[in-house]
């Protein structure tokens, strides 16, 4: 059986101001609860035209606060950006808002342009680098457990302390993730949307063969992000997809702009490289009427292993994009 998770990244919508895409995110999740998904994940974006969602954390509580059984977290706190202490004192709060429904994704993609990860972090040049070590620090203080003997902040604790802690993510679209969630013997969720399926089995591979089991996660569990769209039609689901494929073209060249509408998607002059590369995109993606959507993420699923789906819908119409959530519901009996 298949479990199906949400990952809203807050697009801002063109012509819509980016306030709104915040409100929109509220009102997804108190929808997707309902309908019984498992899960709802807030990603980090910084200094974009795209995403609205900056701060995970704060989103996070005010989503956990307004509902009652679906868990909610960050994919994923941009761990390199912050000090591990703090991003667990953040999480040691939120678990205490909602004890039990608490995830913590983490990442060390910049999730922005360099000059913005300055911004953020002056020593971003080298902290990356510390991902691990942070790792390390992070499950001990948002466990409370004991740091090793000779770490310098080994008298520091993450407060609220507490007899629950929230579950600990590696995210990541490539290799590297896949092995320091192995050696940390954590859940591994991989980008497929961020790849389009470059790397998916390779670092599945190798967080299963390098997995090394852990107090909380005896055996390896991983999970897959992938974009999909469900439509009561092929014909509305192409007129949705069009944004998507519009907003791809500016990505692919490095220009992230708000999500163009559909009717800004129909009346774009494409050119012939452009829709080329738009029918390539349509071949791998996950759009249409929801036993089609649902029969391809079926196979995606046995294909990879996995038993768990975490759903990325960037859709223009608010409407149209709960209504995808909610014929996705429906298809997998949720």
């Amino acid at each position: 059986m298949i479990k199906l998770s949400v990952l809203d990244q807050s697009s801002v919508v063109s012509g819509h101001l980016p306030g709104e895409a915040i409100r929109e995110s509220l009102a997804l999740a108190r929808h997707c609860e309902g309908l019984g998904y498992a899960r709802y994940w807030l990603a980090e974006h910084h200094n974009s035209a795209s995403q609205a969602g900056t701060a995970p954390e704060v989103l996070i509580a005010a989503i956990a606060a307004t509902t009652t059984r679906i868990r909610v977290g960050s994919a994923g706190v941009m761990l390199p950006h912050y000090s591990a202490l703090k991003v667990a004192e953040q999480f040691r709060v939120l678990e205490a808002i909602a004890p039990g429904r608490i995830d913590l994704g983490v990442g060390r993609a910049p999730g922005s342009d360099g000059r913005t990860a300055f911004a953020l972090n002056p020593l971003a040049e080298t902290a990356a680098e510390q991902f691990p070590a942070q790792i390390r620090d992070l499950l001990a203080w948002v466990r409370g457990a004991p740091l090793a003997e000779n770490h310098p902040f080994r008298a520091v604790t993450a407060q609220p302390a507490g007899p629950g802690a929230p579950e600990v993510w590696v995210l990541g679209s490539s290799d590297y993730g896949a092995q320091v969630a192995a050696y940390f013997g954590l859940p591994f969720c991989f980008a497929h949307f961020i790849t389009d399926g470059r790397g998916t089995t390779e670092a599945l591979a190798l967080y299963r063969a390098g997995y090394r089991p852990s107090p909380t996660h005896p055996a390896p569990h991983a999970a897959i992000g992938v974009w999909a769209l469900a439509a009561p039609d092929m014909a509305e689901a192409e007129r949705l997809f069009a944004s998507r494929a519009l907003w791809r073209l500016g990505r692919d060249r490095g220009v992230f702009l708000p999500l163009p509408t559909p009717e800004e998607a129909a009346a774009y002059p494409y050119t012939e490289a452009e829709q080329a590369h738009i029918a390539q995109l349509k071949e791998r993606a996950f759009y249409g009427p929801a036993e089609r959507v649902g029969a391809q993420i079926r196979a995606f699923a046995e294909q990879h292993g996995v038993t768990e789906i975490v759903v990325l819908s960037t859709i223009a119409e608010p409407v149209a994009r709960q209504r995808s959530y909610a014929l996705l519901a429906a298809e997998f009996a949720l």
